[in-house]
């Protein structure tokens, strides 16, 4: 399986001596694992993979001391394995389950930065802001996995070979074939119900498997879950889920702000704040702040007492939603226009933008305002064809930004300073 984040790690390789340890994570499933195995089987001799939540032993590896000119022969003795800088790809998975491993990242960085270590971690984001430890600032990369985007399930798929044709359309603002069009919107209906996780990939694309998408995603599901009653906290665990579990149905209704009113009767930001904060910390959910300026980035007049809540992958917020092949077009556009702003949240973010969104007093908003090379992109989200928007229009008669972005079933074009981006082509976003 093909995934872009190997460009990254590639880039990050070829840094040599000067380069920091990196730190990959994301939620479960995203497919870390198998990446940094693939990584490391076609850019280095040998791999040694330390998982502290498998194998706890390897947690006293680290107990005497962190100094790498130490450990090093330790981890060799008990792989029974050479580490040769340059040569090895070391990873410590789970790391989060060993905050010595964590700090010796730091070691690494500053005595021993000859050696290509990797540091992953299902839970990491959570681990660091609920523990109170010192997380190495300055002295490690990181970097965000995410569930494959859309380019990436194309990659998987029998269209392949059109994604070059799709980034030609995007760039150029040149209609694509009326046929291959209409065909990639149909892959894109697929992609809304399988979404990007990995295994669910492989089970659709894979006419053996011995599990449908769907059962995977279910497990995947039920392990998100378990992982919420395990490590979000006995007072919190029963809130995580109640906040998880509105996600879908805050995106269903026409003011898609989150309001804790929806996780139930009474709830308030004092008691659910906690839990939104695990959701997101673990990767499970996607947080777009409100901003209330389009002249400016929007970071800088974020209204941190508004935002949107998007799971982290478009297939589980499906499989939430009740969807299948047979009702995908059969519900409400309110309905499917939160599903498809759930797709266009997920590319986004892939894609290293930060997530936010513009309102004005309530009575016009916009879908995403994005940074693209410097300047503020509103971006407006249509799960159809019909097009006409008055919070988009007011959006560019008050800030003039250079250009507005209006995603939709409609073909590629460049029409009253409006860039239409098809469904498909969000990932170049």
């Amino acid at each position: 399986m093909k995934r872009k984040i190997e460009a990254y790690l590639k880039w990050w390789k070829d840094l040599g001596h000067e380069r920091m340890p990196l730190l990959l994570y994301g939620a479960r499933q995203v497919g870390k694992t198998y990446t940094l195995s693939d990584f490391g089987a076609n850019y280095y001799r040998n791999t040694v993979y330390l998982n502290f939540e498998k194998e706890p032993a390897l947690i006293s590896l680290f107990d005497d001391s962190i100094d790498p000119k130490k450990l090093i022969p330790k981890i060799e003795r008990f792989f029974n394995a050479t580490i040769t800088p340059g040569n090895t790809l070391l990873v410590f998975d789970e790391i989060q389950v060993c905050n010595r491993a964590l700090t010796s990242l730091k070691y690494f960085c500053e005595d021993a930065p000859e050696y290509d270590l990797i540091g992953a971690g299902s839970l990491l984001g959570v681990h660091i802001s609920s523990s109170g430890f010192s997380f190495p600032v300055g002295k490690v990369l990181a970097k965000v996995m995410y569930p494959l985007n859309f380019e990436e399930f194309l990659l998987e798929s029998d269209k392949a070979v059109f994604a070059d044709t799709i980034k030609e359309c995007y760039v150029n603002n040149k209609q694509i074939a009326p046929d291959l069009h209409n065909a990639l919107l149909s892959l894109y209906g697929e992609y809304l119900l399988v979404g990007g996780m990995p295994l669910s990939v492989s089970s659709y694309f894979d006419n053996g498997a011995a599990l449908s998408y769907r059962d995977v995603q279910k497990i995947i599901l039920d392990t998100y879950t378990s992982d919420m009653v395990k490590y979000a906290g006995k007072s919190q665990s029963l809130k995580t889920i109640n906040a998880y579990d509105s996600i879908v149905p805050q995106l269903a209704k026409d003011n898609k702000k989150f309001q804790y009113k929806f996780v139930s009767k009474g709830a308030r930001a004092s008691l659910f704040g906690e839990s939104i904060d695990w959701l997101i910390s673990a990767g499970v959910a996607l947080k777009c702040a409100k901003t209330i300026r389009g002249d400016i980035p929007p970071r800088v007049t974020e209204d941190v007492s508004s935002f949107k809540l998007y799971m982290n992958d478009v297939g589980l917020c499906s499989l939430r939603a009740g969807l299948s092949g047979s009702n995908l077009g059969a519900f409400n556009p309110t309905f499917m226009g939160g599903i498809v702003e759930n797709y266009v949240a997920g590319n986004l973010v892939s894609n290293g933008r930060e997530l936010f969104y513009w309102s004005s007093d309530s009575k016009a908003e916009v879908d995403f305002v994005v940074m693209i090379d410097g300047e503020t992109i509103p971006v407006e989200v249509k799960a159809g064809d019909h097009v006409r928007s008055y919070s988009l229009s007011s959006y560019m008669d008050k800030y003039h930004p250079r250009y507005a972005i209006r995603v939709s079933a409609r073909n590629f074009g460049f029409v009253n300073n409006i860039k239409s981006v098809p469904l498909y082509a969000v990932h170049l976003i």
